[in-house]
């Protein structure tokens, strides 16, 4: 038998680790030729639909990069349904919703989740992983209140939030109200994952980096303190990461949260000089993994020296993998930041 790698799950907590963990955003998939593949057959909703299937997706990067955590493949807009929104991911552009929020009168007709009910597939393919074949922690996760509700208003992406950002001051009743569906479908989801083997939870709130500190306060603190303190209960370690939001960091230490999620925008020395004094998550800019070998090393080992001043880092980078990058580059990424991490701790203990 294997012996289970629960280095992320240490580091999550601040402990001092033999070496620093790594995952990749959006690891599953995107670059690599056997993903390729299987979506020239299959769109990612039929993929989810399908736990054998999903659960090979989700695996490959472990196997292939080496890496110490999985990651859920699936998207933050999958419990949608199950609440009575109308969503497709389309090719190139992303969840388009054809039923968008419009009025209080919309919130109140949006049902309850029930993810046995509505989404047993996901649990599925999370008893698969966990039961039979990882041997790294299962990282699961869900959308935030704010960028679901961007997608909901928008009826699908935005680049400027109009929309949302509108309806969220002009109608704050219905806002409100949206928040606390959405918090009850967040907390639902979550806690059926954790109970199917998740072992650690991210929360993407993608597009909040689009709010300035005030109104993040005002509209959006107080449903994520209630998702994070409710989720608290389910004693896996709780990250929070967005993009472009640097802002907002300190914002999110205040939360009960175990791990601050860095983009690329803010180095961790310097989220350190702003009080974050929780584990961090982060925080290489992906756009480098298109650069010389030599750039990528330097950057990597300047990101882990910062990491290792504080107990409690773990290597990712600033946003998801994109699907131009080599899988050898990421291969070799992994065994630089496990080679050198090591390299460090031992010489500096």
């Amino acid at each position: 038998m294997t012996t289970f790698n629960d280095t992320l799950l240490r580091a999550a907590r601040g402990e001092r680790t033999e070496h620093t963990p790594v995952w990749y955003m959006r690891q599953a998939g995107r670059s690599q030729p056997e993903y390729r593949a299987i979506k020239e057959k299959y769109s990612l909703e039929e993929i989810t639909h399908r736990p054998e299937l999903c659960a090979y997706v989700t695996k490959l990067p472990v196997d292939n990069y080496n890496v110490d955590a999985a990651i859920l493949y699936k998207d933050i807009v999958t419990p949608l349904p199950g609440i009575g929104i109308d969503v497709k991911i389309k090719a190139g552009v992303g969840p388009v919703i054809s039923n968008p929020i419009r009025t209080v009168a919309d919130v109140e007709k949006l049902g309850e989740f029930n993810a046995k009910e509505h989404t047993p597939f996901v649990l599925e393919t999370i008893k698969l992983l966990t039961e039979e074949q990882l041997n790294v922690p299962l990282i699961c996760f869900a959308g935030a209140p704010f960028t679901l509700a961007s997608y909901m208003i928008e009826g699908g992406p935005s680049k400027n939030y109009n929309k949302t950002k509108s309806f969220m001051v002009s109608e704050p009743q219905a806002w409100f109200a949206l928040m606390d569906k959405l918090a009850d479908m967040i907390i639902a989801d979550v806690s059926a994952q954790v109970e199917a083997g998740a072992k650690a939870i991210q929360i993407f709130d993608s597009w909040v980096g689009a709010l300035n500190v005030e109104d993040y306060r005002v509209f959006i603190k107080p449903v994520m303190t209630r998702i994070f303190g409710e989720l608290k209960k389910e004693n896996v370690p709780l990250i929070q990461f967005g993009v472009g939001a640097s802002h907002l960091v300190k914002e999110w230490h205040d939360l009960p949260i175990d791990v601050v999620g860095l983009d690329w925008r803010l180095p961790i020395k310097e989220a350190r000089a702003k009080g974050i004094t929780k584990p961090v998550q982060g925080n290489l800019d992906p756009s480098l993994l298109l650069a010389d070998w030599s750039v990528i090393e330097k950057r990597t080992k300047d990101i882990i020296d910062q990491g290792l001043e504080v107990p409690g880092h773990i290597f990712n980078l600033g946003h998801g993998v994109f699907p131009e990058v080599d899988p050898d580059v990421l291969k070799r990424l992994t065994t630089l930041i496990h080679e050198y991490s090591a390299q460090q701790i031992q010489e500096h203990s």
